[in-house]
């Protein structure tokens, strides 16, 4: 099929530094990095993305432009209309999946990254695929039937978290009104899908901080996968899944300080 002319909405925000990509997860959107922004533009510049069918992205029709090589393009297009050489990337869930894509497609242009607990990324294929299969097509069909707002109250909309900021909540709520029923199901069938990295996590060529909300109990089994990672640092913090607006001062200061820390790095690839 041919390729729309559809893009991906993006925020660029002023900052302090070279340019990062902040991607959400599944059912997420722009304002899922409020509580961070301020913190992220003392060391770089944010671009904040929002995923096809979420928040005011469109919802493209052709369903080879939700696979992650899509997004990768996506990513690489932003970053040459933004004359970036090298940018960090910041992902939460699944959006930290789709860092990873990028990271591994485009590492001469990439610092380093910074992700949040993701299952999607580090899950065994197979399993992740089972998965896909049965409960993600479950939801995908309850979207097709009903529409979004069947999934507003559902355990996987993770702007429900009593933990994160009544603000950050309600703007998340506002958002998600704006959420596209094609975008979520062909997010839901096509994106998901084909995200977990495999053995090609041992390739991942730049440093690489992941944010561990310990509190989510069934992602911390996949902490062994993330490790293949070579430059891996991992930062346990007292949150669940949505690490970075549960527990914001902790997930700032720890961002904060691997960008600084990485900034001018230099990698050969």
């Amino acid at each position: 099929m041919t390729a729309g002319n559809e893009r991906l909405h993006a925020v660029v925000h002023d900052g302090d530094g070279p340019l990062a990509f902040l991607v959400h997860g599944a059912l997420g959107s722009r304002s899922y990095w409020h509580d961070n922004l301020g913190a992220l533009q003392t060391v770089c510049r944010p671009v904040v993305i929002e995923l096809w069918g979420h928040g005011r992205s469109p919802s493209p029709a052709d369903p080879e432009r939700y696979r992650p090589h899509s997004y990768v393009a996506e990513f690489e297009r932003l970053r040459v209309e933004l004359d970036a050489d090298r940018a960090w990337m910041i992902g939460q869930s699944l959006g930290a999946a789709l860092a990873l894509h990028y990271v591994l497609a485009q590492p001469a242009h990439v610092i380093g990254a910074v992700l949040t607990n993701s299952s999607s990324a580090f899950s065994e294929p197979v399993v992740w695929a089972e998965r896909t299969e049965t409960l993600v097509e479950e939801r995908a069909l309850e979207v097709e039937a009903h529409g979004i707002e069947v999934l507003r109250d559902s355990w996987i909309n993770p702007g429900r978290s009593k933990r994160i900021s009544p603000a950050v909540r309600a703007k998340l709520a506002g958002e998600f009104s704006e959420h596209d029923a094609t975008g979520l199901v062909n997010t839901f069938r096509f994106t998901n899908a084909g995200v977990p990295l495999g053995d090609r996590l041992r390739n991942v060529a730049v440093p690489v901080l992941l944010t561990n909300g310990t509190e989510e109990g069934r992602f911390q089994h996949l902490l062994a996968r993330a490790r293949q990672i070579p430059e891996l640092e991992i930062a346990d913090l007292p949150a669940s899944h949505a690490v970075n607006a549960q527990d914001p001062a902790g997930w700032n200061a720890a961002a904060i300080r691997f960008i600084r820390q990485h900034a001018g790095t230099q990698h050969v690839h």
